[in-house]
């Protein structure tokens, strides 16, 4: 590649003991390339984090041209994105899970997606299951109504859910047209390079679940916009590196959620947040936990509510 041709993409991809899936990720990601021949204009950074498996050697010996970082420990999904982005020419940037599986020419269709939005801040994507299903991915700020509604199962009500724009939209037929929303998941997030230059880089104190929603807060307080499109779709194969007795990401959005009131709302909206997480947890924990008798549910929030006490 000419050290002076325009970078039109920057591809940054996490790695974590996801071997296998970091292999596949990056084989559909070159393919995507060579079929959409974007060979010149797009550059792959991976970055991992420690991992004890093959990773780092096999990206070595079958992708020599990725731009690879590797870090001494596992410091975050956000810390290390912002070392992906700090090395970064593209003039979008994509952070792309490891868990993902790229479609042929779907660079093209995402390229052409953020040129035409206007004020483009974020874009996020259709992601599929591995069944061809389509996965949750985009939602509206944490507000503390919508906190509520997600606690209560309200939002799973779906002619409501149409009208109160739940923080997590579950709603398939959501997801069938581009649309402006106020976050999307960050296992396929393309965001501007202007977006960092106006706001900065992912919140590093987010270890991982929770960054994008932060940063898509600031994106758009920013006046930049944040818009969902199904006309660049992946698969993506979420939870498939967990291996731990709790369910993964719970926790973790609910710390995350924690931190978000305390850097961006009113003090006193604090406890209000808590008393509704803990509501939310206390309600699960017996559905699920004691009725349904799902051990890893009961598990996971017996210790949220022990956390947002």
């Amino acid at each position: 590649m000419n050290a002076n041709t325009p970078l039109e993409l920057s591809i940054i991809t996490v790695s974590y003991n996801t071997s296998p899936l970091l292999i596949q990720c990056l084989k559909s990601v070159f393919s995507s390339i060579e079929s959409s021949k974007l060979n010149s204009k797009v550059e792959v950074i991976v970055v991992d984090n420690a991992s004890r498996d093959d990773s780092v050697l096999k990206v070595k010996k079958l992708f020599p041209t990725v731009n690879l970082i590797q870090n001494k420990d596992n410091v975050g999904f956000a810390k290390a994105n912002n070392a992906g982005i700090l090395i970064s020419k593209g003039k979008f940037i994509l952070l792309l899970n490891s868990d993902t599986k790229v479609a042929q020419d779907s660079f093209v269709n995402l390229i052409n997606e953020a040129k035409a939005g206007q004020n483009l801040g974020a874009l996020g994507c259709m992601l599929r299951n591995s069944n061809g299903s389509i996965q949750p991915s985009s939602g509206f700020f944490p507000h503390l109504n919508k906190i509520f509604f997600w606690m209560s199962f309200i939002d799973d009500i779906a002619i409501l859910s149409r009208i109160i724009k739940p923080y997590h939209v579950e709603e398939r037929s959501f997801y069938k047209k581009r649309q402006k929303v106020d976050w999307v998941s960050g296992a396929c997030f393309l965001l501007s390079r202007e977006a960092i230059d106006k706001v900065g880089m992912l919140d590093e104190k987010i270890f991982m679940y929770g960054e994008e929603v932060e940063w898509c807060y600031r994106i758009k307080k920013a006046g930049l916009s944040v818009l969902y499109t199904p006309n660049f779709r992946i698969y993506h194969y979420k939870g498939s590196s967990a291996t731990r007795r709790y369910q993964p990401g719970i926790i973790e959005e609910f710390t995350s959620l924690i931190y978000f009131y305390l850097k961006h709302k009113p003090s006193w909206q604090l406890p209000i947040l808590k008393f509704f997480l803990m509501w939310g947890s206390l309600l699960r924990f017996i559905l699920f936990g004691i009725i349904a008798g799902r051990t890893d549910l009961k598990a996971t929030y017996a210790k949220a509510l022990a956390m947002v006490r």
